[in-house]
């Protein structure tokens, strides 16, 4: 079995899990606004594909693997690791770095204090941003590993201009899910109203629009003769990172608890998405076996080191 310190020799791992509905034939797909349902031809034969879930939802997925929102704190397994917390002026947790979709560069952290420290500041201070000068990219490394590694995982982007040269760092792994072979599935029902089923329309206040009344409504889902979800580690850009080579040993281990955190919990993806696993093939290396949760953790905690402090701040 492969361990990170080989892998990491890799330019990708490319995984892919074979797919089927939990119950019944029928799952519903994302839905993207003014489009709807994101069918279009396979490049192959020209059969329908049918997109079930972005690449950017199943990275909001991963990435929620690691966070246990019952208590607001990561999982066990990297809870050492830092990250910025956010509260509000009653000392009450407002959000995080690893619960914000712009991570580091969110609003709330660039707007929050640190000891005295405006947040939008502390970044530059950290990444050691300056005007007429090029982007020092293994002290942004570094820095970004010191206050959040996952987002060398996810990717983050110092869009503010207040932060010359703007560094991003695009997201190391990609997931999607696609369907082949699809056709839809139609259907309906009612919202049914056991007070009055047809509202009170004579003072047009309670009608549908507001709720009142019975309203029947269609529906559209899909089958599919085959349904997969695709990950990809770019595990050349992790290796590129300015780190130890334990640290990339740890952004890859990380990667690959959350893929495997996520498959083993099951696809869920909506009330009427619920996608269980068939099997798992590796693609890339050629013969590569996704190991069990548990030999992955192992990996990760060898490679925690000593914990770092994480930075908290007020906002408002």
């Amino acid at each position: 079995m492969s361990d990170p310190a080989t892998l990491l020799t890799e330019p990708r791992i490319k995984l892919v899990a074979r797919l089927r509905p939990l119950a019944g034939t029928r799952f519903q797909p994302t839905g993207f606004p003014d489009l709807g349902h994101a069918t279009y031809p396979s490049p192959v034969d020209g059969s329908r594909l049918l997109l079930v879930e972005s690449p950017q939802s199943m990275a909001n997925r991963l990435e929620g693997t690691l966070w246990d929102d019952a208590t607001q704190e990561p999982v066990r397994v990297i809870r050492s690791l830092p990250y910025i917390r956010v509260f509000d002026k009653d000392g009450l947790y407002l959000t995080s770095s690893r619960t914000e979709s712009h991570r580091l560069a969110s609003a709330y952290v660039k707007d929050a204090a640190y000891e005295g420290v405006n947040g939008t500041q502390v970044i530059l201070d950290r990444l050691g941003l300056e005007k007429q000068r090029p982007i020092d990219h293994a002290r942004v490394h570094r820095s970004i590993f010191e206050l959040d590694p996952l987002c060398l995982v996810h990717g983050v982007f110092f869009a503010d201009e207040k932060w010359p040269g703007q560094p991003k760092i695009s997201r190391a792994v990609t997931a999607f899910v696609e369907a082949a072979g699809v056709q839809e599935a139609y259907s309906g029902g009612v919202r049914f109203d056991n007070v009055s089923n047809k509202g009170d329309k004579e003072t047009a206040r309670k009608t549908a629009k507001e709720g009142y009344g019975n309203v029947p409504f269609s529906r559209t889902e899909f089958v599919a003769a085959s349904i997969e979800a695709s990950f990809v580690l770019d595990v050349s850009q992790i290796r590129r990172y300015a780190l130890e080579p334990l640290e990339r040993e740890l952004l890859l281990s990380i990667a690959l608890f959350e893929i495997r955190s996520l498959l083993d919990s099951g696809l869920r993806l909506r009330t009427a998405c619920d996608l269980e696993v068939e099997d798992i093939r590796g693609d890339r290396p050629s013969g590569f076996e996704l190991p069990e949760l548990s030999v992955i953790e192992g990996w990760v905690q060898d490679r925690l080191g000593d914990a770092r402090p994480s930075l908290h701040g007020v906002y408002g």
